[in-house]
C-alpha cells in the first residue's frame, strides 16, 4: 500500500491518547509505543515433521470434503475461476474443492506485514512480522460492572468503553464491536459505533461486517475522515470476519470480505473452533481444520484484489465435556495458538489468535489465571493482533470494567516482558557492585540512580505493600481497586480533538443513513 500522509492532521496538540492519571503510580512511560516490536523469540512448539503433517491435513480438508459456500455468486466465480472443482448442492449453496497447494498459491500475493493507519499518525499501528497489537475484546452482548451487575450494552456502555481503551497506554488499537450497543436498532447500531471510535478515540479501528451494506457504510465514513483518496491508497480499517465452522463460508461473510477487499481495506478471518461441537477434540485436528478454514476465507481477499491486507487467524476453544459449555484460558488451545503461530510464519502471513480468555463470571483469581494461560499463548506463539486483549469475561458474554482495566494492567506488564533484556557495559551492572564494595547496599549508587525509574515494571494498581500497611488502609482487594481505577479513568478522559467541519460531516452521513430506512430489532 502507498503510504503518503491524512490530508490533514486530526489531533489535539497534545497526545490525548493516555490519560493524565494513567501513570501516577509508574514511571513505564520508556514502554509505551504505538506497536510493540518484539525482542524475545516466538516458541516454536512442533518439528518439522509435525508441522507438514497439520499442513498436509489441512490441504485434504480442502481437497477431499471442501468447503461450502452459501448464497454468493460473486465469490463462486472468483474462486471457481482460480481452479476450484464446484459442485451444485443446492440453488444457492455449492462445495468447492481445491487442489493441494492452490491455496497457499493464491496467497502468495497477501502481504506479510501491513500498516493500518490512524487518524492520529502517531498511532498508526504495523501488523505482521515481529509486531505485536493489543485491542479490546470484541462482540459481548451483556456489559458487567460491581455497581450495577450484569445487564444488557448500550451505546453509553459502548461510548465508556472507547475511552477506556483510548486512555490506556498499553493498548494500541480501538478494536471494533465492544459490546453490542442493544438500545440501538440493529440495522443502525454499526453507524454509531463506527462514529464513536472515530470521535472519541484517535486510533485505529475495527468497521461493521453484519452486512455487506454496512461494511460499506464503515469504509464510506472512513472516506469522510481520511478523504477518499487516502483511503484508495491505504489500510485505514480493518473487518473481523467469521467462518461458519466446520468449513462452511456463508454468503453475508463472503460478500462483507469482498467489500473490504474491494477498497483495499484489511480483513481478518476466524474459525471459531469449539473441539466436539463444530472442530475435532484433539488439537491437533483442531488446528489443521482452523488453517484450512482461514486459508480458504483468506484467500477470498486475493482474488478480489491481489495486495489486499489479510489476517490468518483462530479462536481455538475447549469444551466441558460434562455440561459441553465451551471453556476458555485452558492449557491445550493456548498450545494450539502456539502452532498456529508457527503455521502463520510459514505463509507469511499476520496472524490473529488468543487473548485475555476466561469463564469466570467475576473480575477474579480465575478471571485472571485462565486469562494469562490464555494471552502467554499469543505472546508466546508470535500473534501479531491481540483482539481480546482487554474485558473479556462470562465466556466472551460479557464485557467487565473491572476486568478491562485489570486487563490493561497487565498488557502494560507484557510491554516490558516483550522488550526482553538489554545486555551491555551499563546493563551489566559492574560498577554498582564495585562503587561500595562488599557488604554495602546499593540504594544510592551512580547505577542505581541512573536506572531507578525504567528498571522494573511498575503496575498502577497492584497493591505491593505489607500486609499492615494494606489492611490500616481498609483491606481493599484487587476488584474493588479495578472499580474505582475505571471511575478514575472516565472521569480523567478527553475526548481527542476533531476538526468541527469533519465531525459535521460524519454526524450528517450517520443522520441521513438512519432516516433512509426504518428501525429494524432483529
Amino acid at each position: 500500500m502507498l503510504q503518503d500522509a491524512p490530508r490533514k492532521p486530526r489531533t489535539s496538540r497534545r497526545n490525548r491518547s493516555q490519560s493524565p492519571r494513567s501513570n501516577e503510580r509508574g514511571q513505564n512511560l520508556h514502554l509505551r509505543v504505538p506497536f510493540i516490536t518484539r525482542k524475545i523469540p516466538t516458541y516454536d512448539l512442533l518439528g518439522e515433521e509435525a508441522l507438514q503433517k497439520i499442513e498436509a491435513t489441512a490441504d485434504r480438508i480442502l481437497a477431499e470434503i471442501g468447503i461450502e459456500l452459501r448464497e454468493d455468486e460473486e465469490a463462486l466465480w472468483l474462486y471457481r475461476e482460480a481452479g476450484a472443482k464446484v459442485t451444485e448442492i443446492s440453488a444457492q449453496a455449492w462445495n468447492l474443492k481445491f487442489e493441494p497447494g492452490m491455496i497457499r498459491e493464491i496467497l502468495k500475493t497477501a502481504p506479510g506485514r501491513f500498516t493500518q493507519y490512524a487518524r492520529n499518525p502517531a498511532n498508526n499501528v504495523e501488523i505482521g512480522g515481529d509486531t505485536m497489537v493489543f485491542a479490546p475484546s470484541y462482540g459481548s452482548p451483556f456489559v458487567m460492572d460491581m455497581d450495577n451487575g450484569r445487564r444488557y450494552g448500550t451505546i453509553a456502555d459502548f461510548e465508556n468503553l472507547v475511552k477506556l481503551a483510548q486512555s490506556s497506554p498499553w493498548l494500541h488499537h480501538s478494536g471494533g464491536t465492544i459490546c453490542e450497543p442493544t438500545d440501538v436498532p440493529v440495522n443502525k447500531r454499526h453507524l454509531d459505533m463506527v462514529y464513536a471510535h472515530m470521535r472519541y478515540s484517535d486510533r485505529a479501528f475495527l468497521g461493521s461486517i453484519t452486512a455487506p451494506e454496512r461494511a460499506a457504510d464503515s469504509i464510506e465514513m472512513c472516506r469522510i475522515l481520511f478523504g477518499s483518496d487516502f483511503v484508495n491508497r491505504n489500510c485505514v480499517i480493518m473487518g473481523n470476519f467469521n467462518t461458519t465452522s466446520p468449513l462452511v463460508l456463508d454468503g453475508v461473510t463472503t460478500a462483507g470480505i469482498r467489500t473490504y477487499a474491494e477498497a483495499g481495506q484489511a480483513s481478518i478471518h476466524l474459525p471459531f473452533l469449539l473441539g466436539g461441537a463444530v472442530a475435532p477434540l484433539t488439537m491437533a485436528g483442531a488446528v489443521a481444520q482452523c488453517l484450512a478454514e482461514s486459508m480458504a476465507s483468506c484467500a477470498l481477499t486475493q482474488l478480489v484484489r491481489p495486495g489486499a491486507p489479510a489476517v490468518l487467524a483462530g479462536f481455538l476453544s475447549s469444551m466441558s465435556l460434562r455440561s459441553g459449555s465451551p471453556t476458555f484460558g485452558t492449557p491445550e488451545p493456548a498450545l494450539g495458538s502456539l502452532v498456529m503461530g508457527q503455521l502463520a510464519r510459514r505463509l507469511d502471513m499476520p496472524l490473529r489468535c488468543a487473548g485475555n480468555f476466561s469463564t469466570s463470571k467475576l473480575p477474579d483469581g480465575q478471571a485472571m489465571q485462565q486469562s494469562m494461560m490464555s494471552m502467554m499463548s499469543a505472546i508466546q506463539g508470535g500473534a501479531n493482533y491481540i483482539l481480546h486483549s482487554a474485558g473479556f469475561l462470562d465466556g466472551l458474554l460479557s464485557m467487565s470494567y473491572e476486568k478491562f482495566v485489570m486487563d490493561c494492567d497487565m498488557a502494560g506488564a507484557l510491554h516490558a516482558y516483550m522488550a526482553g533484556i538489554e545486555v551491555n557495559e551499563d546493563t551489566l551492572g559492574f560498577e554498582a557492585l564495585a562503587q561500595n564494595g562488599p557488604g554495602e547496599h546499593l540504594f544510592g549508587t551512580d547505577h542505581t540512580l541512573r536506572h531507578y525509574q525504567n528498571a522494573y515494571w511498575d503496575s498502577a494498581m497492584n497493591d505491593d505493600q505489607p500486609f499492615e500497611t494494606w489492611s490500616e488502609q481498609g483491606g481493599t482487594d484487587y476488584a474493588q481497586v479495578a472499580n474505582q481505577r475505571w471511575k478514575d479513568l472516565l472521569n480523567a478522559y478527553e475526548a481527542p480533538a476533531m476538526d468541527p467541519t469533519l465531525d459535521d460531516a460524519l454526524k450528517d452521513f450517520v443522520t441521513r443513513k438512519k432516516a433512509s430506512m426504518p428501525d429494524a430489532w432483529y
